[in-house]
């Protein structure tokens, strides 16, 4: 399943904002090295090198698509590199200060007891800081879903789309930080993002959430997925005379390692 960055970065505005709320509950000053789980195209990678300036800053993703774009992001950037590695397999080292996964754990089963190991591992002082939609069960992961269970799709896209068991809730992250000796924060934020242009909320999800879709059809079936997808979507999602609201809830948990 690849990924497009041209598609991923096309809502830049909606889509950075919440990396910035998470890495702005990071309270340190002079990190020796930080990780960005799931680095996508590296632009916001390429942020925390210039917050910390002095630190060796590394991006990990598993897509070939995604870091070629994000090697731009490394020139005359020295201590900033992106790696493929799938972040499922990683684990910190004893120098790792600081750990940010934004919007992509959401892609790896069974994340909660990655992180909790991954808490285990780090050292005294050392911050966690990750973020994930909590929507879900939003009418445009909902009605995706619908679709393609019905008896056209479901034998084409059986197990393809998982459902709110991809992600916790806060109170889930809350407990997992707690319990690995953490000082930890967790909260949620409901984003009303205001998208105009034809099909707005199907042009989103397409970057992100329909991927696994569209990977598993052909280019002729995508395309009647896509129809039959966007007219539901029109009726969830009606244009107004602002543009067409699309409510996005996301889940942040912050956590400072004790001792």
């Amino acid at each position: 399943m690849k990924w497009d960055p041209s598609k991923y970065v096309q809502f830049g505005d909606y889509r950075d904002r919440p990396f910035f709320d998470l890495t702005g509950r990071i309270h340190t000053q002079h990190p020796h090295e930080v990780v960005d789980l799931g680095c996508g195209p590296g632009n916001l990678t390429a942020t925390l090198a210039r917050r910390w300036p002095h630190a060796k800053v590394l991006g990990l993703d598993s897509s070939a698509e995604m870091l070629a774009r994000a090697a731009a992001e490394a020139r005359g950037e020295p201590r900033l590199r992106f790696e493929f590695e799938d972040i499922a397999e990683w684990m910190p080292s004893p120098t790792t200060d600081v750990v940010v996964s934004n919007a992509a754990l959401q892609w790896v089963p069974g994340h909660q007891d990655l992180l909790a190991r991954w808490l285990d591992r780090m050292k005294p002082g050392a911050w966690f800081a990750m973020q994930v939609p909590g929507n879900f069960n939003a009418p445009s992961h909902v009605l995706m879903r619908e679709l393609a269970s019905t008896s056209r799709w479901q034998p084409k896209l059986e197990g393809v789309l998982r459902g709110g068991e991809s992600v916790g809730e806060p109170a889930d992250y809350l407990e997992i930080m707690l319990d690995a000796n953490c000082k930890a924060d967790t909260w949620e934020t409901s984003y009303q993002q205001l998208l105009t242009g034809t099909d707005p909320v199907l042009t989103w999800v397409r970057g992100t959430a329909l991927r696994p879709v569209l990977a598993a059809l052909s280019a002729e079936d995508a395309l009647t997925f896509e129809s039959e997808y966007a007219a539901a979507l029109t009726s969830a999602y009606p244009e107004t005379k602002h543009g067409t609201a699309f409510p996005f809830r996301r889940i942040f948990a912050v956590a400072r390692k004790k001792g």
